[in-house]
């Protein structure tokens, strides 16, 4: 079979295996919108609007489970995911369109940089190892990868936003930015979201630093780059034409499967910051067990990444033949 095709089967397969886990798993947490809003106001309904209220919501189907799930499959199929519970009756997608674009532009924008700042420092590390500051790099990526993200977070939070003012606590504009896409409107999103993209840039580069300096050393020793030192290349010239080159295909597999994982956000980091993002939407609709609103950004991220995987898979094939031919990568 050819390899394209073995990849987007494996793909479809999957996308139905996280489609049904979907639809299963918020049937398994116990109680329902209804129950936490009758917790939170106590004695404040009656009968009739509680009935009233499961009708609205969409809890009064009697059909099995079965039937839920086929209707389910093909309410799916023609792009409608309900309406959100927690923010009634705004449809699910409405909310998605909203939201979603601050999150991917975040932290797109953070993955990418974070991928390039640590990847370059990465190589500078590998490749002038016997400096003071090449031989201390590492050192410094251990320690901020093994940062947790959130913790940082309050830091920057505390230090630059609540004790010098120099950052908003909270929030992804100002209350009146002025009209969308204008140069105030920008000011004001680049404002609210440089901390949130500098704290996840400064615990995520030190990963990619570790992983291309890896890379690089591994390249370093084979005996082409031997041969091409012995031929007297420049070192401008092996670094970037025998090093780079092969260095770069493991970090370019753990990059697309990063960017995958961009539409779920660093959800702590958005919650620190309450950037509305899905990584906060995610958050207050498991409190307020909006189930519709849970299933379109499980599905949502579970999409993402596995048609990252998708690319990745393609363009690797194209890098390197022999995955492509079934040969040993």
């Amino acid at each position: 079979m050819p390899y394209l095709l073995r990849k987007l089967l494996f793909l479809l397969l999957t996308l139905w295996v996280a489609v049904t886990l979907n639809f299963i798993l918020p049937r398994l947490v116990p109680g329902d919108p209804i129950g936490a809003m009758l917790a939170k106001y106590q004695g404040r309904f009656t009968l009739d609007s509680i009935d009233a209220l499961r009708v609205a919501y969409g809890l009064d189907d009697k059909s099995t489970p079965i039937q839920q799930y086929f209707t389910y499959l093909w309410k799916l199929l023609h792009g409608d995911l309900g309406r959100s519970i927690s923010l009634y009756p705004t449809p699910v997608v409405e909310v998605l369109g909203t939201i979603a674009p601050y999150t991917i532009g975040l932290v797109g924008f953070a993955t990418v940089m974070a991928f390039l700042l640590g990847s370059a420092m990465g190589v500078y590390s590998a490749w002038r190892r016997g400096d003071l500051i090449a031989d201390n790099l590492p050192m410094l990526a251990l320690f901020l990868n093994s940062m947790p993200y959130f913790w940082l977070a309050l830091l920057l939070l505390f230090f630059l936003a609540y004790k010098l003012s120099l950052f908003p606590l909270s929030g992804a504009l100002d209350p009146f930015p002025g009209p969308a896409f204008s140069a105030g409107w920008w000011k004001s999103l680049l404002w609210h979201g440089t901390l949130p993209a500098l704290t996840i840039v400064v615990t995520s580069a030190g990963g990619w630093l570790l992983t291309m300096r890896n890379n690089v050393i591994s390249v370093m020793s084979e005996d082409y780059v031997a041969f091409a030192r012995a031929k007297g290349l420049p070192n401008g010239r092996i670094l970037s034409r025998y090093v780079l080159r092969n260095a770069l295909i493991p970090s370019f597999t753990g990059f697309g499967m990063a960017l995958g994982f961009v539409v779920g956000g660093s959800v702590l980091v958005e919650v620190v910051f309450s950037y509305p993002g899905l990584g906060l939407y995610l958050n207050n609709a498991v409190y307020a067990l909006d189930y519709p609103l849970m299933q379109a950004i499980f599905l949502m991220i579970a999409a993402a990444v596995l048609l990252a995987n998708f690319v990745v898979d393609m363009l690797y094939s194209v890098l390197d033949p022999r995955v492509r031919d079934g040969g040993a990568a």
